[in-house]
């Protein structure tokens, strides 16, 4: 497994216990491309680990993984956020039904190491979406993971941790095509892209949290931004509002909502239509900084 590129799930995963060893608990969430045995196999002991199936891989008994699931009774539903696929698509919710069980699966015979055991006791949570909407398809996700499930509410906790693998998604997505540019860039010093990743990453994550702010919510703009730029969109923001009670901040002054509006109206959101997403919270933001600089130099300048 050494020899081949997906080892760096593995590498992942023995960095991450390392590095947390501190932590009351390391889950590790992965996609397809991670269903790995060697993974689950190798895995650190302070590690657990969520993954989408991609396998159907057999079982100590003869069965298969996929058709398991089958039998199992519906523990219960849930409702799972499904993000937008493409331009012009909102996303949806969809409502899924939960199972969950416990299986053994066997070592595969061909192309894996002979030092993982021959088979592992592993958790299956299958959610399934039964009635998708017309042109829509049906959400069904297989996840494996090292976690005990007994009731519903494990199930759905399941879930949730995986859901959370979008998050990187768009992070990943914040930092190159909507917003940074990153695979751009033209020096090739890995130092140097080590630390563009770095502050990249930060960038990104601040997007993603107005995008996340739009909406409403009641955390701090302190959360985001430092005293100096909320001190600036104060001033700035009631310049930005029109006529119309849709063209009016309606967040609580110094949120975290407060500072995405007027980070979207200076990305060129004009409070119609699609609400603003990662390319516009980038660009509002990179003005407000510009415009917060200035505006830190006329105060100085006139006291």
């Amino acid at each position: 497994m050494e020899q081949k590129e997906s080892h760096r799930w593995l590498s992942t995963a023995q960095a991450v216990a390392e590095r947390a060893a501190g932590a009351r608990q390391v889950i590790v969430v992965g996609d397809r491309e991670s269903d790995i045995f060697a993974l689950f196999g190798r895995r650190p002991a302070a590690v657990e680990l969520v993954v989408r199936a991609a396998q159907d891989r057999s079982l100590a008994d003869g069965a298969r993984l996929f058709a398991c699931a089958g039998a199992w009774p519906v523990l219960g539903v849930c409702e799972v956020r499904v993000g937008p696929r493409g331009p012009g698509d909102k996303g949806r919710t969809a409502v899924v039904s939960l199972r969950a069980g416990a299986v053994r699966v066997a070592r595969p015979r061909h192309g894996v190491d002979l030092d993982n055991p021959q088979h592992l006791d592993l958790t299956l949570v299958e959610a399934r979406e039964e009635r998708p909407p017309a042109g829509s398809a049906a959400i069904h996700w297989r996840l494996i993971t090292t976690l005990p499930v007994g009731d519903v509410t494990a199930a759905q906790g399941i879930v949730q941790i995986y859901r959370l693998r979008w998050r990187i998604e768009q992070t990943f997505r914040a930092g190159k095509s909507d917003g940074l540019g990153l695979p751009d860039l033209q020096t090739h010093n890995a130092e140097r892209l080590f630390k563009m990743g770095a502050l990249a990453l930060g960038a990104a994550v601040r997007t993603i949290q107005l995008v996340d702010a739009r909406d409403g919510g009641s955390r701090p703009g302190s959360d985001v931004a430092d005293p100096e730029i909320l001190e600036a969109a104060a001033a700035i923001g009631p310049s930005l509002e029109g006529n119309t009670p849709r063209q009016r901040n309606p967040h609580l002054p110094g949120s975290l909502p407060w500072l995405s509006w007027i980070v979207a109206r200076l990305g060129g959101w004009n409070c119609y239509y699609k609400p603003p997403g990662p390319k516009t919270m980038r660009a509002g933001w990179d003005k407000l900084a510009a415009m917060a600089a200035g505006y830190h130099l006329a105060m100085a300048v006139n006291h």
